[in-house]
């Protein structure tokens, strides 16, 4: 197994990788809206907080090589439902035919109070 690193997104805050590379399969944590350069989560309400999300996880692949068209299966994760429209459209901005599986589900809470994380998982 390889880890993949960078600090063009955010650090972990727990003992975890921001992703491994295990036989050509990329696992990528879990990503929250926090941008890398102040730590904070991204301005302006759900939709910047899943570009962040998205943005992290973009940059991560990049690490390892590969872009969002390398990734196979995306599981979204939300504090609120109702805003699975809004990211929708957002996922949108990152993702192109054919699309990757993903599976997305209602939370009691995420990390620090977000309102989305995303993990994918990627192949080369």
């Amino acid at each position: 197994m390889n880890v993949i690193s960078t600090t063009a997104a955010p650090a972990a805050i727990g003992p975890y990788s921001q992703a491994i590379e295990a036989n050509g399969t990329v696992y990528v944590s879990g990503q929250l809206p926090i941008d890398p350069a102040t730590g904070e989560f991204a301005p302006g309400g759900i939709q910047a907080q899943a570009r962040q999300s998205l943005t992290n996880m973009k940059n991560i692949l990049a690490e390892a090589g590969l872009t969002m068209q390398n990734v196979a299966k995306v599981t979204v994760l939300l504090a609120d439902i109702a805003d699975f429209a809004a990211v929708n459209e957002v996922y949108a901005e990152f993702f192109s035919a054919p699309f990757p599986a993903r599976s997305a589900f209602q939370v009691a809470a995420l990390p620090k109070g977000a309102g989305v994380e995303i993990e994918a998982i990627a192949v080369k």
